[in-house]
């Protein structure tokens, strides 16, 4: 097995593909991103949707992938069989607090509801002074351009603190958003 690299990003992204080829090829270049910045990725450890796609795009370009991956998903034939490493865990929390351990930052592309729960987690975590890594919104075509007016609804409301609204960095190109990082 390759030596894996000293730095991990957790990749949040959907199990579709979703309707704009942009979600694709945004995640073909976060992922090149990844590589070029020798980052390994950590992510759901499934072999469908944009999930699928970044991590077939890491490995094509020599990098290192990490799946963390409940039994119920691998028992739904899911499960991505090519990665560099890949945790079968219980359940869904023990998947989520692996790859918050093994990650050294956080990323959400665009996804569905368990991108949202995952990304908002890992933002009430920061929040609360349980890690202080990285955690951005890569907001592809607009996707996410109405959860960050939401945000700052909240934070207009008095109801999210400013600076916990800033945990969350919003960039629209995945070059960008590592910059940040």
């Amino acid at each position: 097995m390759a030596q894996l690299l000293n730095k991990a990003i957790c990749v949040y992204c959907g199990a579709n593909a979703g309707a704009s080829p942009r979600f694709a090829e945004e995640a073909r270049a976060l992922a090149a991103a990844l590589v070029e910045r020798n980052l390994s990725l950590v992510y759901g450890g499934g072999n469908v949707g944009l999930m699928g796609i970044i991590a077939d795009e890491v490995l094509r370009l020599g990098g290192e992938v990490t799946g963390v991956i409940p039994t119920a998903l691998v028992e739904r034939e899911v499960g991505h069989t090519g990665l560099t490493r890949q945790f079968i865990v219980k359940d869904m929390h023990e998947r989520k607090a692996m790859m918050a351990q093994l990650a050294d930052g956080f990323i959400a592309m665009p996804g569905g509801l368990g991108t949202l729960e995952e990304l908002f987690e890992v933002l009430t975590w920061a929040q609360l002074g349980i890690h202080s890594k990285p955690i951005g919104l890569l907001n592809v075509d607009g996707y996410y351009d109405s959860l960050v007016a939401f945000v700052r609804h909240a934070t207009e409301q008095g109801l999210v603190r400013p600076q916990h609204a800033q945990l969350m960095m919003v960039e629209n190109e995945p070059q960008a958003l590592l910059n940040r990082f």
